[in-house]
């Protein structure tokens, strides 16, 4: 059913089914709907609304658009230039959203930074900053993969950290479980996610994090995800090359750091799961500093 892509730090690159992330769109979409219903019919404040519009149906439909641009990704397998703006679709309701919240006055369009202090943005807030969000987030989820658990693990470590502060966590429970269970299995090579996956998890963190209203927390826990695509980024810009890693058989190895793995790996062989049990740490680390911000 599913199309099968070479495992490449595996010996004998064995073929993996790819697209599982499918499942995860179409389980928290269904999820999600089946919150709005129940809320609708009964009194039982899973779901939150702002001037009629409810978030849980704005994630849906967030997550229905992200699956869908991922798996148009996987099947015509499309250009950075293309790929890096099309989450902008996808936030075309999460901006609906905020945009009837600044109308009710029940969405704060500041964001305030500890140390730093606070900035107003206004109706900017809405038609700037909420895409600006979407569309980062979603490519820098994206960008941060290429070994088995790395991109299922690392988003998920996020959102845990994410529905911790959150008033609507409730929202992301059976999505998180589904998104855990593909993740195990990720983790020990038996499926990819594919874009699909990525895509819709991504748009996932940043729908979710606009909603709870958990900007800079958002922000402080995705730093590892936006070093990592600016050092990727800056290589292809300035020197025209991609970061790569050598697998002798049983440790992945590299001679440039040009992304973070490369830079791990940099004269430092190890094997996959190492790397990504210490970039998970990474994140991981990131979302405690995000947590400990709060209390600021």
């Amino acid at each position: 059913m599913f199309p099968k892509v070479p495992d490449q730090h595996k010996v004998g690159r064995p073929l993996i089914p790819n697209g599982y992330g499918v499942f995860y769109v179409l389980t928290a979409v269904l999820y999600l709907f089946s919150i709005y219903f129940l809320n609708r019919i009964f009194p039982l404040n899973l779901d939150t609304y702002v001037n009629g519009v409810s978030a849980s149906l704005t994630l849906a439909v967030c997550v229905l658009f992200g699956g869908f641009m991922g798996l148009l990704d996987d099947f015509i397998d499309l250009k950075w230039r293309y790929k890096a703006f099309m989450p902008l679709i996808a936030a075309l309701p999460l901006m609906y959203y905020t945009f009837e919240g600044l109308q009710a006055g029940a969405i704060r369009t500041s964001i305030a930074i500890p140390f730093i202090g606070t900035f107003h943005f206004g109706a900017y807030y809405v038609f700037l900053i909420v895409p600006l969000i979407v569309m980062v987030v979603t490519n820098v989820v994206n960008m941060l993969g290429g070994l088995n658990g790395l991109e299922t693990v690392c988003p998920a470590i996020v959102i845990l950290g994410l529905m911790a502060f959150s008033p609507s966590y409730f929202l992301m429970v059976g999505p998180l479980l589904v998104w855990l269970v593909l993740a195990f299995f990720n983790v020990r090579g038996k499926i990819f996610v594919g874009n699909v996956g990525s895509f819709a998890i991504g748009i996932t963190v940043a729908s979710f994090a606009v909603i709870s209203d958990l900007k800079v927390s958002l922000l402080v826990s995705i730093l590892p995800f936006i070093f990592n695509s600016t050092v990727i980024l800056l290589s292809v810009f300035f020197t025209r090359k991609k970061a790569n890693v050598t697998f002798d058989g049983q440790k992945l190895c590299s001679d440039s750091r040009r992304s973070l793995v490369t830079i791990i790996t940099y004269h430092r062989p190890l094997t996959e799961r190492q790397i990504v049990v210490i970039i998970s740490g990474i994140v991981a680390l990131f979302t405690l500093l995000a947590a400990a911000l709060m209390f600021i």
